[in-house]
């Protein structure tokens, strides 16, 4: 028979302990997940032409392996730019902040420095079809910023890439690639690098937050229950990377402008600017039923945010052509009846909290983005 004198906030912190390792044990298989899909997602040959597939593939399979073995951001975008390097003569990474984009590093130029800095115009040619349209867009180095051609050259064969990297659905970072003198540039290796890089980017993200939430629930006490959604599951991998070169536009008129958001710092002046909450809205609840309405609001974040990892292109499309459900309606179904299976038959099967997250993280509030097919 269960321990009755067990206190619920003591068999919170025993699930969310047992939750966390059971996380971070899977991991492993999360990583394999992940390169067997870009495996996948290699081009295939016709079954009677020559078998050159193995040694091409490999070298691309041991730059998305070292991509995969860095453990920090900094150390997954330096060797996205030096597996990057080999499949283009130069290549620079520049991030994008508060409407501006600023070099990072960069690789077969002079140094590796010699993008630091750099203020990237974001409306300048194949740099702003990447940047508004978050994909991978070819071009000609005439078409590029006078200022770039003058501070780093004219690529011989004249052709480059500009790659959207994108975090939580917004472009953090642009990729500059061309073939420099010798002409190598492989559009195809270079967007799946760095579509590999944003998904191992963001499975970083959620390991650390879920390492924070360990500790912190083996540390604290909760004297008040959290309000839905205030609890962000994404780290900004350039949070430290503040760019010089900011539009004075956008801190005049307050624009919201569509680069990745510090969504730590955000929620943190917002909470530091904002009356508190009049009530806990489930301060009229037993301690064991508010409890469950908490795991149940966590498990049906945790659904959603798995479905917008492995679903990004889906998601951006389904949200440009406001179809989302159609795009999506076999794994939305399938985590729908997970969450049913553990919390439908208990007390927060009223809050209905996975169709509010749906609606909330994928839809972004705007229902309409769903499609005339999803049920309301």
């Amino acid at each position: 028979m269960a321990d009755q004198n067990v206190k619920p906030n003591d068999t919170q912190q025993r699930v969310e302990q047992a939750v966390a390792q059971a996380f971070h044990a899977q991991l492993p298989q999360l990583q394999s997940q992940i390169v067997q899909q870009v495996l996948e997602s290699l081009p295939t040959q016709p079954s009677d032409a020559p078998s050159t597939y193995g040694e091409e593939a490999g070298p691309l399979v041991s730059a998305v392996s070292a991509i995969h073995a860095g453990s920090t951001q900094k150390e997954i975008l330096r060797a996205l730019l030096d597996a990057g390097s080999g499949y283009c003569s130069r290549i620079a990474l520049f991030v994008v902040k508060a409407g501006a984009a600023s070099g990072w590093q960069s690789r077969g130029f002079s140094d590796d420095e010699t993008a630091k800095d750099f203020p990237l115009d974001l409306n300048a040619g194949p740099v702003a079809n990447a940047y508004q349209n978050r994909a991978a867009t070819p071009g000609n180095i005439a078409e590029m910023d006078p200022r770039f051609v003058e501070h780093f050259g004219r690529p011989a064969h004249e052709q480059v890439l500009v790659l959207p990297l994108a975090l939580k659905d917004k472009v953090a970072a642009l990729v500059y690639a061309d073939g420099g003198d010798s002409g190598t540039l492989d559009s195809d290796a270079l967007e799946l690098l760095v579509i590999t890089t944003s998904a191992w980017l963001e499975v970083i993200s959620l390991r650390k937050q879920a390492a924070k939430e360990d500790g912190a629930a083996a540390s604290r006490v909760e004297s008040a229950a959290l309000p839905v959604h205030t609890v962000s599951s994404y780290s900004d991998p350039f949070a430290a990377h503040t760019p010089k070169h900011a539009p004075a536009s956008a801190a005049v008129h307050g624009e919201p402008a569509p680069e990745v958001e510090e969504v730590v710092s955000a929620h943190a002046s917002a909470a530091a600017a904002a009356p508190a909450p009049a009530a806990d809205p489930l301060a009229a609840l037993s301690p064991e039923d508010a409890d469950v309405h908490r795991k149940a609001q966590r498990f049906a974040r945790l659904l959603v945010d798995e479905i917008k990892l492995y679903n990004q292109a889906k998601v951006a499309e389904g949200r440009r052509h406001k179809d989302l459900y159609d795009r999506l309606k076999e794994d939305i179904e399938k985590s729908r009846g997970t969450f049913q299976k553990r919390y439908g038959s208990t007390a927060a099967a009223s809050g209905d909290y996975f169709q509010h997250e749906l609606l909330r993280s994928l839809a972004e509030d705007d229902v309409s983005i769903m499609g005339s097919n999803f049920r309301r």
